[in-house]
């Protein structure tokens, strides 16, 4: 029953740290692509420039978050897998010396060494490599991270979150009244992830919020002015 409850838990906390990314990943792409969209409308009034760049903004970003998140799960897990190898290693060669170093790590966190002695081979007789590299590593082998899954799951959330300025400019016509519901709709889309971040992490939905949407409104307000300045000044 225990090891049902454990294997559920884990289960869920595997997919609540999904969800987290998918979420920080979306609000990446709003805040990334809004903010150059509102830059580029600062120094025209194109729609079809505005939406280009926007659009090459969320290509660009989707793509190098994927990498980027690709490369850097990649790194992990090849780190793991050489110390899950290395512990599968020692249990073959010295397994006495490795069963002992387990049992000093339930000692290690209160255990008596008679109760540590005791969970310990009860772990071993079970799944000896489990037990080791789940104790001493910190590790699942069978819950390791795939740097595909991760890449996709970037890719895809990003270009989710940054379709909404994209599409906001779509909508309207006239050049304030792009700005104006470019703007708006990513306060809304921020408000919602900002909401979603906070429940998933179990914090402060009003901070987490106001946290967001005063950023993004900053990055959207200040990259407006720097096309509005650089965009008179070489035209």
């Amino acid at each position: 029953m225990a090891t049902e409850t454990s294997s559920a838990t884990k289960m869920t906390n595997a997919q609540l740290n999904r969800l987290r990314a998918a979420v920080l990943g979306a609000n990446d792409g709003i805040v990334s692509v809004s903010s150059i969209i509102l830059g580029v409308a600062g120094a025209t009034s194109s729609r079809g420039t505005i939406f280009t760049a926007g659009m090459a903004g969320l290509v660009a970003g989707a793509l190098s978050m994927g990498v980027g998140e690709y490369v850097s799960v990649g790194s992990q897990r090849d780190t793991e897998d050489a110390y899950i190898a290395i512990e599968k290693k020692r249990l073959r060669t010295n397994p006495e010396e490795e069963f002992e170093e387990l049992a000093a790590t339930y000692e290690a966190k209160g255990m008596s060494v008679a109760t540590a002695h005791q969970v310990a081979k009860e772990l071993t007789a079970s799944d000896p490599i489990k037990a080791h590299i789940d104790a001493e590593l910190n590790l699942d082998e069978a819950d390791l991270n795939s740097p595909v899954q991760a890449a996709l799951a970037s890719l895809i959330s990003f270009t989710a979150g940054g379709l909404v300025p994209l599409l906001a400019v779509l909508s309207v016509r006239g050049h304030n009244s792009r700005i104006i519901v470019t703007f708006l709709a990513v306060l809304v889309a921020l408000t919602i992830t900002g909401y979603l971040s906070a429940t998933v992490g179990k914090a402060s939905r009003r901070r987490s919020i106001i946290r967001i949407v005063i950023g993004g409104a900053l990055a959207m307000g200040i990259t407006f002015l720097v096309g509005r300045i650089f965009g008179t000044a070489i035209s």
